[in-house]
């Protein structure tokens, strides 16, 4: 890894230290910062240096920093998975809770340092391509590492939603909404849906509704090479819309088709060496801790 891409949330002021510093702990490592245009400005990177957009960031590096929080690192793994490459994400902790960014500061450098030696571990995330259809043609085709959720507006009565696996009738829920999670996702809306938590090596996908109105309408996991079609039941009175990752989506309208399968390929994560999954479980979201 010769080239690394610096991508930090937008308006993030207190990483501009951190990445001029960065900048200059690669170039002593021999590598080459390649700063997104915007993450450019916010260090105040002078000309002559190597800046690219953000669409063009995926295929300029071997490697890409996300300074931020989980949001930063999800918006590059959906650009990293519409560019078709698969460049290892190093996420570094800047938000509040940081359970995909797991990297903290202090362990910036030694996490970067193993990642150019090729000593760090880099897991694989699966990811979820959703498929809209609209008259039985392609709509909006969309790429997410979490989930894609199909909810009603805020002053909307519930929805009903048909769900089929494959071809086969699954169930018809009547809830305030449907998240379809991937194993990383199922730590995210998921989880505070009331839905489980899957190991991220598991091949899986999960399936829960939103405050159903059925008592016997709960949580499932499925096989992670199936194929998911969600239509939701409604008028045109009905407000639903879909989401993507909770950074995209549109308003659906009567007829419409959600078709959800496993991406083509998965993300390359850095993982922290200090801790494992069931540590970040713990530390993060207070799972299977001591109560006394």
């Amino acid at each position: 890894m010769t080239r690394v891409g610096l991508i930090a949330k937008r308006g993030l002021e207190q990483a501009s230290g951190v990445l001029a510093e960065l900048a200059g702990w690669l170039e002593a490592h021999d590598a080459r910062p390649v700063f997104e245009e915007h993450t450019a400005r916010l260090a105040g990177v002078p000309a002559g240096r190597s800046i690219v957009s953000r669409e063009e960031l995926p295929r300029a590096c071997d490697l890409i920093v996300a300074l931020g929080g989980d949001g930063t690192l999800i918006g590059v793994a959906g650009r990293l998975a519409n560019a078709g490459t698969d460049v290892p994400i190093l996420g570094v902790n800047f938000g509040s809770l940081g359970f995909l960014t797991e990297i903290t500061l202090p362990e910036l450098y030694d996490a970067l340092g193993a990642a150019l030696a090729g000593r760090a571990t880099i897991e694989s995330r699966t990811m979820l391509a959703a498929r809209t259809l609209r008259a039985n043609a392609p709509f909006a085709d969309h790429i997410v590492l979490n989930d894609i959720v199909i909810t009603k507006a805020a002053l909307s009565r519930i929805i009903e939603m048909e769900v089929k696996v494959a071809d086969e009738r699954v169930t018809r829920v009547r809830a305030d909404g449907l998240i379809i999670a991937s194993p990383t996702g199922s730590t995210a809306y998921n989880l505070a849906a009331g839905g489980p938590i899957v190991h991220p090596a598991v091949d899986a996908m999960v399936l829960t509704p939103i405050a159903p109105h059925t008592l016997t309408n709960r949580p499932v996991v499925i096989a992670g090479d199936s194929e998911v079609h969600v239509r939701p039941i409604m008028d045109d009175h009905d407000e639903v819309f879909v989401t993507f990752d909770g950074q995209s989506g549109f308003p659906l309208q009567p007829g419409d088709q959600v078709t959800v399968r496993r991406a083509p390929r998965p993300i390359r994560i850095v993982r922290s060496a200090r801790r494992s999954y069931f540590d970040v479980l713990r530390e993060k979201l207070k799972w299977g801790g001591d109560n006394r």
